[in-house]
């Protein structure tokens, strides 16, 4: 599976310059010859929450409709990070993937809200799992602050997952949390991770990028600097079966305990 991380400076509370930003980032990436691409976290309006009454995007249409027709034109699976959604009243932070064929395969609202950046105020929390199949291969995708949770990656990668997404507004203040969290969420699932982390910055914090690609064993095989750029990488999905039949850590495990 070859993968391409688009890692970008995400406009504050300007969704149109940033739906033409993602158009085009898909169409370079599509030009590099990947099977998927993976966006960043709220890239259609960044962390402007309190403007979401007029800035999020209505049942994420625009974004679905963006994404498939992409994916339809380009032949690629989009991973589309996540986006400001507004449905029933309520605003979430979702993730939407779509295949080659433009059909919707999950949409997922972020279940963890991140206190310091307001989430908890003005996002609705998700309740449900993010496992999908991206051509044939089992993946799962998870958000930002999800990651410090491993119990709920877990849960979800007993579902044999190969590779884990996550889509990220990740500070720079926090950055070496963001590589150790990562590594260690692939080495106990497992499972690769393919991480996107923006740039940039808004009016309360800086962005590094750093965005990251992780085998099984933990072992960096991409990373991104501090500055807008097309990330790509191979995934050996080999691999994957080969460190779980080293050691089988979900036949080990004793749900009953836990």
């Amino acid at each position: 599976m070859r993968v391409a991380l688009a890692q970008l400076n995400i406009q504050f509370g300007d969704p149109d310059a940033n739906y033409e930003q993602i158009e085009v980032a898909i169409q370079r990436a599509a030009e590099q010859t990947v099977d998927v691409i993976v966006l960043p976290e709220m890239w259609n309006t960044g962390y402007a929450l309190t403007r979401l009454n007029v800035l999020a995007d209505d049942d994420g249409q625009r974004t679905l409709q963006l994404l498939s027709k992409l994916a339809r034109q380009c032949r690629v699976n989009i991973v589309g990070g996540s986006v400001a959604v507004a449905r029933d009243g309520h605003y979430y932070n979702e993730m939407l993937v779509v295949d080659r064929q433009g059909q919707l395969l999950s949409r997922y609202d972020k279940v963890h809200r991140f206190g310091l950046m307001a989430e908890d105020r003005y996002i609705t929390a998700g309740e449900t799992e993010n496992v999908f199949e991206l051509d044939g291969t089992v993946a799962m995708g998870a958000v930002c602050y999800d990651i410090r949770f491993p119990e709920w990656l877990r849960k979800q990668a007993a579902r044999g997952p190969q590779v884990v997404f996550v889509s990220a507004e990740w500070p720079t203040v926090r950055q070496m949390q963001w590589r150790l969290l990562l590594q260690a969420r692939a080495i106990e699932n497992q499972a690769f991770v393919v991480a996107v982390n923006r740039v940039g910055s808004d009016p309360d914090n800086q962005f590094g990028g750093q965005s990251l690609v992780i085998d099984p064993l933990g072992q960096i095989v991409a990373i991104g600097g501090a500055h807008a750029q097309l990330i790509t990488a191979e995934l050996d999905l080999t691999q994957v079966d080969q460190v779980r039949g080293q050691i089988p850590v979900f036949e080990d495990r004793r749900p009953e305990l836990y």
